[in-house]
């Protein structure tokens, strides 16, 4: 076994060195409109004599192994506070380079339209990372929904909660199975990103209601690590991705979902 990891990292050196001679990009990322900035970035850095390769991942924790592994560049999926997360739980040096969008996110609910029909006992689907729990948590709080505590802002948990007048019942889900709870028959609402709340067909305006107070740590980010963050591949990445190109694209594909940030 001693062996077998000799050579994979020997081979993992060797990778790192052809990409830098052949000036290659990897960026793992993993649905749209992340891997569309990805894609749109890639043509730019083409005229700088750059390569970016897209390595699309199906979760939320693979971009975040295959950087901390030094299989990829770069990544381009999460916001700042789940990346600290990420860091504290597998003992990681990921760094947030520069954010690019922010999302806009909200609560959606099949059966309300109006905050005030919501029923005393109501089901709630927020996430159950703790870092966009404390997002959905800070929405509900700026509705009126519920009272945290003084001070927690958007990191606060389940048991900061002082004031829940409508005995709100919260499930946590996963943020990739939460598009689903939407159609449960007994959940009235889902919190969701405009990405993972599209694949049922819904989008911001259909939400009952979304975030006033944008946080910009909250901002969806280009990260790398700790020992790359001022190599000349990150340095090109950062360039390409607050391009002019990629603001036009944002701006004029995805207005409905988000923001640039940059």
């Amino acid at each position: 076994m001693t062996a077998c990891g000799g050579k994979a990292q020997e081979g993992t050196k060797e990778t790192v060195q052809k990409n830098k001679d052949e000036k290659i990009i990897k960026v793992a990322s993993q649905t749209t409109p992340m891997t569309d900035v990805v894609e749109v970035a890639a043509k730019e850095a083409e005229k700088d004599g750059w390569k970016i390769e897209l390595i699309q991942v199906n979760d939320n924790i693979q971009y975040n192994e295959l950087l901390k592994n030094k299989e990829v560049d770069a990544n381009f999926a999460q916001h700042e506070p789940y990346m600290k997360k990420f860091n504290q739980e597998k003992k990681a040096k990921l760094v947030a380079i520069q954010k690019i969008y922010n999302a806009k996110v909200g609560f959606y609910s099949k059966d309300y339209k109006k905050i005030e029909d919501i029923p005393d006992g109501a089901k709630v689907a927020i996430p159950n990372d703790i870092s966009n729990e404390g997002r959905a948590l800070a929405i509900l709080a700026e509705e009126g929904l519920i009272t945290l505590k003084e001070g927690v802002g958007f990191e606060g948990t389940l048991k900061d909660i002082e004031k829940n007048d409508k005995n709100l019942e919260f499930v946590s889900i996963d943020l990739l199975n939460l598009a689903e709870a939407y159609n449960e028959k007994d959940v009235a609402l889902v919190y969701n990103y405009p990405t993972y709340i599209a694949k049922i067909g819904l989008k911001p305006t259909d939400a009952l209601f979304l975030e006033k107070t944008v946080d910009e740590r909250f901002a969806i980010s280009l990260v790398a690590r700790e020992d790359n963050k001022e190599s000349e591949s990150i340095k090109e990445l950062k360039k390409v991705m607050t391009s002019d190109s990629v603001k036009q694209f944002l701006e004029k594909e995805h207005s409905e979902t988000l923001v640039p940030a940059f």
